[in-house]
């Protein structure tokens, strides 16, 4: 069901599929008050977690909610509590979807794929158009962020499951029982922070894929107006110049998704690969544990204190890392260069606005902090700046069309290192007949890769003559 005109004031029991109301939920099939487990943002701090209930050992109340989430059996992550934490945490903080917003986005985001027409050779991706409220981006949202949240944390839960010696089970007569114990705990903790995370994340993303990743459904452009208007604040400009220029990007990103079918996977395989390279330090976990005692709860909140989401970085890490952040600059890069050129002289302020998008992206917005603080996966594009001047080098040289063909086979794209020379990666573009290998024909689709025969810079706007 949809929020998009619902306030919280007004949405009772009006709430997203999946998002059960307050006092609803627990894995058991029994209903969870969340109220008893007192301020809810502590539980998003794994080494304070008494304060949520003071004196724990005392706290039976707290205990008996505990021990209906923690029946949790959904995978690595308790996602009912992510989402009860996430909505809870939107608490006076979401406002409902006017029809003045929706007409307004509908039209930016048609007016926008009409520009963008005329700057790239990729269509429009966009099959529908939606304006959401901040819960309603986490409800679309979601399915994705369990694909990036979950590998990440099933390491790091295995690990703790795991490191309980076998003969200190065994003395405490509790083989078997603590490190399922653990598991529930791990997966209880990430589904705190996840769900504080993905509150905060709500207050701030614009669009359906502000982060770069395309975390919507396939083909649906939005914008969460309320987000757009945070954004908008203090840049001195008209409202709906603001809102054009993020539909410029969410039409933008859509496009290069849609028309590019190999990129998306890529992206969360990358992050899923920097997810199997997780290692955790097995000494802490192991000295840890050997001060938990099944029988006292408050030990298993030290032993939580110790540091054991804190993974150890490996250069297995540091790879996937790397091709991470490259793909992430090479798409807002592009992006960038593409929104540039549809908004030109049609924008009064457009130059500003690309300022203001770019240092938001660039200096680490709240999906860096998200991930920085389950696992130190960090999602801004640090080198933004060079992709973009990358891809602007490549349309000078060889025009729109040639600049897009680089989409059609993730081995035509630049490198890390080419992002060091930007220029000089369109210069050796250049310098042979751009041809893709003959192996990789049967996978480009409709794209045209024919280079004009012309080394004359494109018209005005980024566009061909």
């Amino acid at each position: 069901m949809s929020l998009v005109a619902t306030t919280v004031d007004d949405m009772g029991d009006q709430v997203p599929f999946g998002f059960g109301p307050f006092g609803s939920g627990g894995g058991d099939g029994e209903p969870f008050d969340l109220s008893k487990l007192g301020d809810l943002s502590k539980l998003g701090d794994l080494g304070k977690l008494g304060e949520t209930g003071g004196d724990l050992t005392g706290a039976m109340p707290l205990f008996a909610e505990l021990q209906k989430l923690m029946s949790w059996q959904g995978g690595p992550v308790n996602w009912d509590l992510a989402k009860q934490l996430a909505a809870s945490g939107l608490n006076g903080a979401n406002p409902g979807v006017s029809p003045t917003d929706r007409a307004g986005v509908a039209e930016a985001i048609r007016l926008a794929d009409l520009w963008l027409d005329e700057v790239t050779d990729l269509p429009s991706g966009v099959s529908s158009i939606e304006t959401w409220t901040r819960l309603e981006w986490l409800e679309r949202t979601l399915p994705v962020w369990q694909l990036l949240c979950d590998p990440v944390a099933a390491r790091v839960v295995a690990a703790m499951s795991g490191a309980i010696p076998a003969e200190q089970l065994e003395a405490m007569g509790a083989a078997g029982a603590l490190g399922g114990i653990m598991t529930q705990v791990g997966g209880l903790m990430f589904g705190a922070q996840v769900g504080q995370g993905l509150a905060g994340l709500a207050r701030e993303v614009v669009s359906a894929t502000d982060v770069g990743i395309p975390l919507g459904p396939q083909g649906v452009a939005a914008l969460v107006p309320a987000n757009v208007e945070d954004f908008g604040a203090g840049l001195e400009r008209p409202a709906d110049e603001v809102r054009l220029y993020l539909a410029l990007r969410e039409a933008a990103h859509q496009r290069l998704f849609a028309h590019v079918p190999w990129l998306r996977q890529r992206l969360l395989d990358t992050v899923e690969a920097y997810s199997r390279g997780i290692t955790v330090d097995l000494s802490v976990i192991e000295r840890a544990m050997g001060e938990v005692d099944p029988t006292n709860p408050e030990s298993v909140q030290e032993a939580l204190a110790g540091g054991l989401f804190e993974p150890q970085t490996t250069p297995e890490q540091q790879i996937a890392l790397r091709r991470l952040e490259t793909l992430l600059a090479l798409v807002e890069g592009w992006v960038d260069a593409v929104v540039a050129a549809a908004a030109g002289e049609r924008m009064p302020g457009a130059d500003a606005l690309r300022e203001a998008s770019r240092r938001r992206r660039a200096t680490g917005g709240p999906a860096e902090q998200t991930f920085a603080t389950l696992v130190g996966l960090e999602l801004r594009p640090r080198r933004l700046r060079e992709a973009a001047a990358l891809w602007w080098g490549v349309t000078e040289k060889h025009g729109v069309t040639g600049r897009d063909a680089i989409w059609a086979h993730p081995d035509l794209l630049p490198s890390a290192d080419d992002l060091d020379d930007p220029l000089g990666f369109a210069d050796s573009v250049g310098a042979v007949p751009f041809e893709v290998p003959d192996s990789l024909a049967d996978e480009l689709g409709d794209i045209d890769i024919d280079v004009p025969d012309t080394d004359e810079p494109p018209a005005a706007g980024g566009t061909e003559g």
